[in-house]
């Protein structure tokens, strides 16, 4: 395989560093990779085998996959992560592959190289450090930037200032209901339908404040990041991307490949819990049928029956891997 292969000049995102919590370096880093033991374990690649990393961010679970004697392709949508992970993994040589692209493409990317099949395969739907804390990015509630959230500027045109600005006051309502899990989605809607008839939404300070006003501060959590994680799922759909990239990376797998996904969020979890279950059940069975039948989607082994969550020492050394939860199953012939 040819290492380290790019279809464009590479994308790098500048500005001001964001402090959104103590721990952070003073650099725009990449969050150390979370359950990286347990999920290599659970993915057990062969050595010589072709494992894709659908989101590569920084680099560290390719590497850990590395380890194992597997090969990489390791795909993320935002060009920066594949920037920083080709400076990272250059000393892997031609064990890796770099792709800049969706995962729920994989299976372009894997036409376009010839392979049919994969090995193994890795989502992990953690956003980086990397990007919440640059403000150009849009992401951040605490530094000025543009209200963008893209993580794909190449290939993305809609931004969060577009649908804060032009989704109806029910729209908005059910956006940060559905996504944000937010109790004041309505009332935040309709500050927000109110206040951009005479100044429209540009720049996330603005927002994060008019926010901030109908919800009020409790606790170190900032009052705007449910709605701020609402908007950036529906500018990247994300819950859209994760349902078409789970069908397509287990129907390339090999038999007796796993895929491993970190989610770390309910809404998230729930769709990976759901295909796994849906896809190991041999039978079905329903009150008005006469018989069981066999499940046409009969496809998978579940190898958690719940999710691993990382322990006290992980948590303690990583605070952002609190919420993250492993599943993995395994392709049946």
């Amino acid at each position: 395989m040819n290492a380290l292969l790019f279809d464009r000049p590479v994308w790098f995102a500048t500005g001001p560093l964001i402090l959104e919590e103590a721990h952070e370096m003073e650099d725009f880093s990449y969050h150390r990779p979370v359950l990286a033991q347990e999920t290599v374990e659970l993915l057990a690649p062969r050595p010589g085998s072709l494992v894709v990393d659908a989101t590569c961010g920084g680099g560290g679970h390719t590497e850990a996959i590395l380890k194992t004697g597997a090969d990489v392709l390791a795909l993320d949508q935002d060009p920066d992560a594949i920037e920083y992970a080709r400076e990272q993994l250059a000393h892997v040589g031609t064990r890796v592959t770099l792709r800049q692209a969706n995962f729920r493409n994989t299976d372009k990317i894997l036409d376009e190289l010839g392979i049919p099949t994969i090995g193994g395969a890795l989502i992990d739907l953690g956003v980086s450090s990397r990007q919440l804390e640059n403000a150009k990015r849009g992401f951040s509630m605490m530094r000025n930037g543009p209200l963008d959230m893209r993580m794909d500027p190449w290939n993305q045109s809609t931004t969060a200032a577009d649908i804060v600005n032009n989704y109806s006051e029910e729209q908005l309502t059910q956006l940060f209901r559905d996504l944000g899990e937010e109790p004041a989605a309505r009332r935040i809607a309709s500050v927000i339908v109110k206040t951009r008839k005479t100044t429209p939404f540009r720049e996330t300070l603005s927002l994060a404040r008019a926010i901030e006003k109908v919800v009020g501060r409790h606790g170190r959590r900032h009052p705007a990041t449910q709605a701020f994680q609402a908007l950036r799922m529906e500018v990247n759909d994300e819950l859209g991307a994760l349902e078409q990239g789970l069908r397509v990376l287990t129907s390339r797998l090999e038999t007796g490949a796993r895929i491993a996904v970190i989610s770390f969020h309910s809404l998230e979890d729930r769709i990976v819990k759901n295909f796994f279950r849906d896809r190991s059940r041999e039978w079905l069975d329903r009150p008005e049928w006469p018989e069981p039948q066999r499940n046409p989607e009969y496809s998978l082994n579940l190898i958690t029956s719940k999710p691993i969550e990382p322990g006290e020492d992980e948590q303690r050394a990583n605070p952002r891997s609190r919420s993250a939860k492993l599943r993995v199953a395994e392709k049946l012939g």
